[in-house]
C-alpha cells in the first residue's frame, strides 16, 4: 500500500514538473497565445475558430451609413430549395442561404436559430474585402499600383533581398514567397498565433521571406495581413475605418459590421474575421458582379474589379487550371463558370455571372467529403451552386434569360 502511494505521489509530482517545463517552454517560445486558443476553443467544445467567435475578441466597427435594402424578386422564396441542397445545408449546421438573382432576392433561408440579422465571422472572405481595399487605395493615389515594393512601406524587410522583390500585388495574389504555414488546426502554428496572438504586426514583420515572390500560388493568410499592414500604413487609416468610408456605407448595408482586432486599441485580422450578415455579405458579390457600379457610382475601378476576376496564369504550371486571380477563387471550367469568395468553416460568396447571380452561404462547418466536384477547396460550394443554378432554371423563361455569354472579364 506504501508503495503504491509512493508511486502515485510520483507520478503526480512528474507530471506537475512536467507540466511547468511545458509552460516554461512556451513563454521562452513566445506561444503563450497557446493558453488563450486552448480556452477559446477546446475548453468550449471546438476544435478551431467559430463563427459566433465576435465576443471572445475585442473588434473595431465598421459603421454603416443610409441603409438601402435589397429588393425582393416576384418570385420570393416561391421556388423551394432543391432535396440535395436542402439536405446538404442542414447536414453541415448552416446559418444562412441566400441567393441574389437579377439583383434581387429570389431565395433566403436560415437555420439553426439564426436569422437574417445574425452576425457571423466571415473568415477568409475578409481577404477578398482587403483586396477591394488595396484597388481603392491605388485609385485614391496612396499606392502607386500593384507593382510597387512592399519595402516602400514595410522599411523593416530593407534588407531582406527576397522580401524587395515582392510587390503589393504579389500579396493579393497568393505569390508572395513568404514563411508561413497554414492550417486552421494545429495549436502551434503561425495561423493559430495569428489568430489568438496579441501583437499580430509584429508577429508578422519578425517573419522573414524564403522564395522568389511572383512566381508560383501559394495561399498564405500571412501574407494578406502584411497587406492589410502596408494599406494602413499608406492610407493612415484603421483598416476598419476604411472600408466603412469607401465600401460600407456607400453600399447602404443594414447594420453595422465588427473586424476582429489583436488587442483593444491593435490591428484588424485582415485576413480573416469581419463579422456581419448574409444579406449585406451578397452585396461584396454583386458589387464584383457589377464591375465596382452600385446604383449609378463606380465605387471601385472597373479595370482593377476586372484583373481580381481573371486568373493568374502565370502563378500555375502549363498542366494547372489556374483557379486564382486576385484574392478571389476562380473556377471557369465549371460547367456553371463561377467565382467565389471563400472562407474557413465554409462562408462562401459566390458569382455566376452567366445566370446573373450571387449565391451566399453562411455557416458552422463544412462537407469534407472526398468527392471532388470541382478545381476549388470545398466540395459543398459546387452543391451551392449548382442545386442554385437547378432553382433558377426552373423559373418560367421568361424570368431567367441568359445574361450574356460567359468568358473572363480579361483575357490573359
Amino acid at each position: 500500500m506504501k508503495f503504491l502511494f509512493k508511486l502515485v505521489k510520483n507520478l503526480f509530482l512528474f507530471i506537475v514538473v512536467l507540466g511547468a517545463i511545458l509552460v516554461l517552454i512556451i513563454y521562452a517560445t513566445d506561444n503563450q497565445y497557446i493558453f488563450r486558443g486552448v480556452q477559446l476553443t477546446y475548453l468550449k467544445g471546438h476544435k478551431t475558430a467559430n463563427i459566433d467567435d465576435r465576443q471572445d475578441f475585442d473588434t473595431r466597427i465598421i459603421e454603416n451609413g443610409t441603409v438601402q435594402e435589397w429588393k425582393e424578386s416576384k418570385w420570393y422564396n416561391s421556388i423551394p430549395l432543391t432535396d440535395t441542397l436542402l439536405t446538404e445545408l442542414e447536414a453541415y449546421q448552416s446559418a444562412g442561404f441566400l441567393i441574389i438573382k437579377d439583383g434581387e432576392i429570389l431565395n433566403e433561408n436560415y437555420f439553426n436559430g439564426y436569422s437574417d440579422t445574425s452576425l457571423t465571422n466571415s473568415f477568409s472572405v475578409s481577404k477578398t474585402m482587403v483586396t477591394l481595399l488595396l484597388g481603392k487605395a491605388i485609385e485614391e493615389g496612396y499606392i502607386s499600383g500593384l507593382d510597387q515594393s512592399i519595402v516602400d512601406f514595410l522599411p523593416e524587410y530593407e534588407d531582406d533581398s527576397l522580401a524587395r522583390l515582392c510587390t503589393v500585388g504579389d500579396l493579393s495574389a497568393m505569390t508572395a514567397g513568404y514563411d508561413w504555414s497554414e492550417n486552421y488546426y494545429l495549436p502551434l502554428n503561425p495561423t493559430a498565433k495569428a489568430y489568438y496572438g496579441r501583437d499580430i504586426t509584429e508577429q508578422m514583420l519578425s517573419r522573414k521571406f524564403i522564395h522568389n515572390s511572383g512566381e508560383e500560388f501559394n495561399y498564405l493568410s500571412g501574407v494578406t495581413q502584411l497587406l492589410g499592414i502596408v494599406i494602413t500604413r499608406a492610407t493612415k487609416k484603421p483598416l476598419s475605418f476604411y472600408l466603412s468610408e469607401k465600401f460600407w456605407k456607400p453600399l447602404g448595408m443594414r447594420t453595422p459590421a465588427y473586424w476582429a482586432l489583436d488587442n483593444p486599441d491593435g490591428m484588424e485580422k485582415a485576413y480573416c474575421c469581419v463579422h456581419s450578415n448574409a444579406r449585406d455579405f451578397a452585396k461584396l458579390g454583386q458589387l464584383i458582379l457589377q464591375d465596382g457600379k452600385w446604383k449609378g457610382d463606380q465605387l471601385i475601378d472597373s479595370g482593377f474589379v476586372a484583373l481580381m476576376k481573371s486568373p493568374n496564369t502565370a502563378a500555375f504550371s502549363p498542366n494547372e487550371q489556374p483557379i486564382y486571380g486576385y484574392s478571389l477563387w476562380l473556377d471557369y471550367q465549371h460547367s456553371t463558370p463561377f467565382y467565389s469568395l471563400i472562407g474557413h468553416l465554409g462562408q462562401y460568396i459566390a458569382v455566376v455571372p452567366c445566370h446573373n447571380m450571387v449565391v451566399v452561404r453562411v455557416g458552422r462547418t463544412r462537407d469534407r467529403r472526398h468527392t471532388k466536384m470541382g478545381a476549388l477547396p470545398g466540395n459543398d460550394l459546387y452543391y451551392y451552386v449548382d442545386e442554385a443554378v437547378k432553382m433558377i432554371e426552373s423559373l418560367p423563361k421568361e424570368e431567367n434569360p441568359l445574361e450574356h455569354e460567359f468568358k473572363p472579364d480579361v483575357e490573359s
